[in-house]
């Protein structure tokens, strides 16, 4: 933040455009990380195109919010793009775990009573899964509102 305040304003709202476009896309997606028992290769199949889908975006707008970031408080900005890292990972490792459930869909189906063992324990982890990736991207987005409205009150004052 060793800028011009003035230059310093110009090039956050430019970031701050690229942003909101960017979160409206994301919005606009709607992926619900919701495990439900659907016994389905058509829907899985179909949950793993929308969520890929949907990490491309949000990779692209998580990148963008370091940048943003990073010309508020470098530290954060850091921090942050660890968690962006992490946030790949979690989305590559539950892409996997669904395409385990689309080769083999009947896992989902609740009325099989003789599910097998490895069957129970896929159910349990992708909702474990699934759970712990939705509260990571919460984490982030408060992260990064934390930073927003620490520092870029403190500029436009």
């Amino acid at each position: 933040m060793n800028q011009d305040p003035e230059e310093l304003k110009k090039i956050l709202e430019k970031y701050s455009e690229k942003l909101a476009k960017l979160g409206m896309e994301l919005g606009k997606n709607q992926f619900s990380y919701k495990v439900e028992n659907k016994p389905s290769k058509e829907y899985w199949q179909k949950k793993i195109d929308d969520f890929k889908e949907y990490s491309e975006k949000g990779l692209e707008y998580y990148n963008q919010t370091y940048s943003f970031m990073d010309l508020l408080n470098t530290e954060k900005a850091q921090m942050f793009l660890l968690r962006t890292s992490k946030f790949r990972q979690l989305g590559t490792t539950l892409i996997e775990m669904m395409e385990k459930i689309e080769k083999t869909p009947s896992i989902m189906n609740t009325k099989d009573r003789q599910q097998s063992l490895w069957s129970r324990k896929i159910k349990e982890d992708i909702t474990n899964h699934s759970n712990k990736c939705l509260q990571h991207e919460k984490d982030m987005n408060i992260l990064f509102r934390e930073c927003y409205e620490k520092y870029l009150k403190q500029i436009l004052k």
